[in-house]
């Protein structure tokens, strides 16, 4: 009786999940200023023949890193799997964000794709790699990335991992991502301006003031109970902060 319900339905051709992978790049460009960042996206370029030695699918094109979904594993799995397997990075946070089933977007059928956004801090993708299916994998800024020959529906699902990021980057604390477990508030709003140039955490005099009174924000103390300070980016030192457990549930830099 399951094997004929099972005959009456129509299935996809295959299950993939695909991720975006952003960090934030550091170049410094004087001794004690901040240093210049640059919201980056990792892409692979998609390798000209198969393992068979046959024309690959999309093949030369640049592509978000994925594959396809295994017998037994979950998509958030499998876009867990695919980070390790297409960069040599694991373990760091992978929110999914869509569903990409539009008639016609693989030439090979039904492929439904399960969208993903990580974010790396940029020291863990120094040793990222090529994997088999790939000839090359780079960062591009978001400009750059967007202007190449892309695969698939692959620009479509960028353009819209950058728009939730935005959008996190207000109504969570995502930014801690891109950050060392402490930091000044210089770091965290130079990170927050990376990602969405926002007039009210630009203006100095409105961040300064809101963000030493955010909940999820606590000064980091040293073993006499002082707050900790550091010169790393200024002549001057720099009061030291770290994220908490407050959960966020507004938004919250406003």
């Amino acid at each position: 009786m399951v094997q004929q319900e099972k005959k009456k339905y129509i299935t996809p051709d295959g299950y993939t999940a695909d991720i975006a992978i952003f960090t934030i790049t550091t170049k410094k460009t004087a001794e004690k200023a901040p240093p210049e960042m640059l919201l980056k996206l990792l892409l692979i370029k998609r390798a000209a023949k198969d393992r068979e030695g046959s024309p690959n699918v999309e093949g030369d094109k640049w592509a978000l890193p994925g594959g396809f979904v295994n017998a037994g594993e979950t998509a958030y799995e499998a876009a867990k799997r695919e980070l390790k397997e297409e960069t040599g990075v694991t373990g760091f946070h992978v929110k999914h964000f869509g569903v990409y089933d539009h008639p016609g977007r693989d030439q090979r059928g039904w492929i439904i794709s399960n969208a993903f956004y990580a974010i790396v801090q940029e020291e863990f993708l120094h040793q990222r790699k090529a994997n088999d299916d790939a000839a090359e994998v780079e960062l591009f800024t978001i400009q750059e990335a967007l202007k190449l020959e892309l695969a698939f529906d692959h620009y479509t699902i960028i353009n819209e991992a950058i728009n939730l990021m935005k959008k996190d980057m207000v109504q969570t604390t995502i930014a801690q991502k891109f950050l060392p477990e402490e930091f000044t508030l210089s770091e965290l709003q130079r990170v927050l301006l990376t990602v969405r140039d926002d007039a009210k955490i630009r203006a100095d005099s409105l961040f300064f003031a809101k963000a030493p009174k955010l909940p999820f924000l606590e000064k980091v103390l040293d073993e006499k109970g002082l707050q900790k300070k550091t010169k790393r980016n200024s002549f001057r030192p720099s009061q030291l902060y770290r994220f908490n457990a407050e959960i966020v549930m507004d938004s919250i830099y406003y």
